[in-house]
């Protein structure tokens, strides 16, 4: 455990720009303290009434409450029950949400959840058109200034539209509900071509943006999710605070509920970033 906690603490301070040895070529060090060198940033929303769900989703998050307050025992206890559909608020999307072959949530590996990642901001160009679609383009430009995107990254896309959260009618293009609000979604997402991009050519291991869906709005076959699931490649939606991130040296640790079988889950994500 001791030697797993070191490639783990040196893992992620090589990625947030530390200089340092593998453990192997060093003198031990204390892995509790090279993590505490990191600056923790949450990339959820909470759960509650104001949770974004897709307009047909025949209900919302729900905590009920089966016990709250003193007991006769003279100490305090509460508990609650929640119902949540899988998708919905900052959550995951497991590869056989849109792959019949694709892993489902318990199955993901804590690799594929937990590793460097960096961060593209195309927030200009989708603020000023709903449904734009981040392309290959935006990937090369992004490299041009950056460098390579390491392949087994994570790529977490900024469009900006997380200021609009919770603002249903903002964040979707449409406050209606149900199935009639579903042609009236307007906003942005990945192009299929910068998915397969993503999944063949960087080869990374997770997606993540602030929008609603990997696909934009008006989307009618989920093209990218079909290309990001059919490689398994999991995906987060409706991330939180990217504009908290630098672009490049920082580590993502992304788990969701472990639900067996599940097509997603509701996900905390956090970023390490060197303080």
């Amino acid at each position: 455990m001791r030697y797993v906690s070191a490639c783990l603490s040196f893992l992620i301070l090589t990625v947030v720009g530390v200089s340092c040895q593998p453990p192997a070529q060093t003198a031990p060090t204390d892995p509790l303290a090279t993590l505490a060198e990191l600056e923790w940033i949450d990339l959820s929303y909470s759960f509650d009434s104001t949770t974004l769900y897709w307009p047909n989703n025949l209900k919302g998050f729900e905590l009920v409450t089966e016990a709250e307050g003193m007991t006769e025992a003279g100490y305090f206890y509460s508990s609650y029950s929640l119902s949540t559909p899988e998708h919905g608020g900052t959550h995951l999307d497991a590869p056989i949400h849109f792959s019949a072959k694709g892993q489902k949530l318990d199955e993901l590996s804590l690799s594929q959840l937990t590793g460097i990642a960096v961060l593209i901001d195309v927030s200009k160009e989708a603020l000023a058109d709903p449904d734009y679609r981040i392309d290959v383009a935006a990937l090369l430009a992004w490299e041009e200034k950056n460098g390579h995107i390491p392949e087994q990254s994570m790529v977490l896309f900024r469009t900006g539209y997380g200021s609009f959260y919770p603002d249903r009618e903002k964040y979707f293009g449409t406050a209606k509900m149900g199935l009639e609000a579903i042609p009236e979604l307007h906003f942005p997402g990945i192009h299929p071509e910068a998915a397969l991009f993503l999944a063949e050519k960087i080869k990374v291991k997770a997606v993540g943006l602030d929008t609603p869906s990997l696909d934009y709005g008006q989307s009618k076959e989920f093209e990218s999710h079909q290309v990001l699931m059919g490689h398994n490649i999991p995906g987060f939606e409706n991330i939180a605070n990217l504009d908290q991130l630098p672009e490049s040296g920082f580590y993502i640790v992304a788990l969701p509920m472990k639900i067996k079988g599940g097509s997603g889950g509701p996900l905390r994500v956090i970023a390490g970033v060197k303080k």
